[in-house]
């Protein structure tokens, strides 16, 4: 039996990723957490058209939703399909669940969805950190940081 190919990521196949969360917000910590979705859903994810890059993370009654993230309908399922734009349900343990509600509420801080990605078994997870927004100048700050770097990088490359 030929040996298993490593994964250089961390997670398996990154269905959706919100990309400018890093930017506009400062990530304090992550988790890796699960959803509840109908079938149709996972296909429709299977296929790599979701969207989360607006979507956020609320906690009500003690329980965790996923709100205002996109994914669409599959094609194939007709009338059983689902809505596109409906809450989705987030598997947290109770414990977490009352620890990011008080941060949210005392701290000020948000739950921003990094990437929703299926792990080594197949099952659909969602990457959530808790994250504190950003001010102007730091996304300035940022910016600069990140235009060094690239330049930084090019002036190495063409010298050595």
């Amino acid at each position: 039996m030929a040996p298993k190919k490593e994964d250089k990521s961390q997670h398996g196949k990154v269905v959706a990723e919100n990309r400018k969360a890093r930017f506009n917000y400062e990530i304090v910590e992550t988790f890796e957490t699960g959803l509840v979705l109908t079938g149709t859903e996972v296909k429709s994810l299977r296929e790599g058209k979701a969207n989360i890059a607006d979507s956020y993370a609320n906690e009500e009654g003690g329980e965790m939703w996923l709100i205002n993230s996109y994914v669409p309908e599959y094609l194939q399922a007709n009338q059983f399909n689902h809505e596109p734009r409906r809450r989705r349900k987030i598997l947290v343990k109770l414990r977490e669940i009352a620890r990011l509600g008080m941060a949210v509420q005392r701290d000020g801080m948000t739950l921003v969805p990094l990437k929703i990605y299926f792990n080594d078994k197949g099952v659909a997870k969602l990457q959530l950190a808790l994250a504190k927004g950003k001010k102007l100048h730091d996304k300035r700050q940022t910016q600069k940081d990140r235009d060094w770097n690239r330049d930084k990088s090019r002036l190495l490359r063409d010298r050595g």
